[in-house]
């Protein structure tokens, strides 16, 4: 067992239902599942000022059954690109943010996702995309295996997803936490590494949340996709959005955020330190 340590960094009120993190110039961009901003917490001076990204009366926890479920939030090419599970068919669509001007973009991925479900097998009550990166000639999509068909893998997509992009889908083995097999809440792509989070949730459903067993964090390589790490960090929490925020020689450290699953307006931030070999 590594040593590792894990502390709550910043308490934010005005988030609910973190679901992705980003860390930039200072600020860390925070996606929400059940909202219609995209959050930007100024570490200097503690601000928070947001992004709307869709045009409706509610942006602010937005009743289950219509939530666009922004679970992956990724940066390439100066903009930041939020995307919706999948999971449901309200879940379909990307928005994409400049980081410069805030301006605002939409990408329907409906064929997109269906071709990915195609190539890989999945069902649609089984297909739930929990994070995205990118690398400098293809796209990567983080399939939780949290249905009945524990459909833990990574989606390799390149070219444009509007022209029938090239797709590969690798499943991957997680272990489990207690009797619970945990199942992907994001990953990034840190050098030749793939840095991920898992939980263990007790329930075979996408849709409804279950008993959290705990969260780990585990490594891979980004070539051959196999698993060289992995760390159990908590029996108790649900971490699900994760980005790199310093590395050294020595150590490296991530900001993560809870998803809590209710409606209450206020998120937390880690910061997790583990070091390096």
């Amino acid at each position: 067992m590594k040593r590792f340590s894990l502390e709550l960094l910043y308490h934010i009120v005005g988030i609910g239902s973190a679901s992705g993190l980003l860390f930039r110039d200072g600020s860390i961009f925070v996606a929400s599942d059940n909202a219609g901003y995209l959050y930007e917490f100024h570490t200097a001076d503690q601000k928070l000022d947001k992004t709307k990204l869709l045009e409706r009366e509610t942006l602010e926890t937005i009743p289950k059954k219509q939530k666009p479920d922004f679970e992956a939030l990724a940066e390439k090419d100066g903009k930041l690109h939020l995307f919706g599970s999948g999971s449901t068919e309200k879940r379909n669509v990307a928005a994409i943010v400049s980081v410069e001007t805030k301006k605002v973009a939409h990408q329907d991925l409906s064929d997109l996702y269906a071709d990915m479900r195609k190539v890989s097998g999945i069902s649609t009550d089984n297909f739930n995309l929990e994070g995205a990166f990118a690398s400098a000639d293809a796209w990567f999509f983080i399939q939780r295996g949290n249905g009945n068909g524990a459909n833990n893998g990574i989606f390799k997509v390149v070219g444009s997803w509007d022209k029938k992009p090239r797709i590969n889908y690798f499943p991957i083995e997680l272990p489990k936490l207690k009797h619970v097999t945990a199942s992907f809440t994001d990953a990034i792509l840190v050098a030749n590494e793939i840095w991920f989070l898992a939980t263990a949730e007790d329930t075979n459903s996408t849709y409804d949340d279950g008993e959290i067993l705990g969260s780990l964090i585990g490594k891979m390589d980004f070539e051959t996709l196999k698993i060289t790490f992995t760390q159990q960090i908590t029996e108790k929490h649900k971490f699900e959005g994760l980005t790199l925020y310093a590395k050294s020689k020595s150590e490296i450290s991530f900001l993560l955020c809870e998803d809590n699953d209710t409606d209450g307006l206020e998120a937390d931030i880690y910061q997790l330190t583990l070091p390096l070999p």
